[in-house]
């Protein structure tokens, strides 16, 4: 059984491209629109690995993460920022999170095989 990916992501059109990406490196994409979703999503089905946008609503990707690293309790669930703001490095400094990682917007299929198989070692 492929290892599951979740993909947390308000854009259609991304959402669609990381499902055949994803599926293309042999994993188990959810695809989920909605932070909120997502979290009760996480609570009932951990997934091996989030990718999670940062500039959604209601809930951004910064309110998402500490949900689930402080409510939730589960920091070992590693997660990929996906994110075109150059001020996102900064506020992972502050962070410290060995199970956090980050790229960028335009993303390339190099560059999310290589993050994905950083994290799922």
């Amino acid at each position: 059984m492929a290892r599951k990916i979740m993909v947390v992501e308000d854009d259609q059109p991304i959402l669609d491209l990381m499902d055949l990406l994803i599926r293309k490196l042999g994993y188990e994409p959810i695809l989920i629109a909605n932070g909120y979703e997502a979290l009760e999503l996480v609570k009932k089905e951990p997934p091996s690995l989030i990718l999670l946008d940062i500039m959604m609503a209601p809930i951004n990707g910064w309110e998402f993460l500490e949900t689930l690293r402080g409510e939730y309790g589960m920091p070992e669930i590693p997660v990929l920022l996906f994110t075109a703001s150059p001020l996102v490095d900064e506020k992972m400094a502050q962070l410290k999170d060995p199970n956090l990682g980050i790229l960028t917007k335009p993303v390339s299929f190099g560059e999310l095989k290589a993050g994905i198989a950083k994290y799922l070692r």
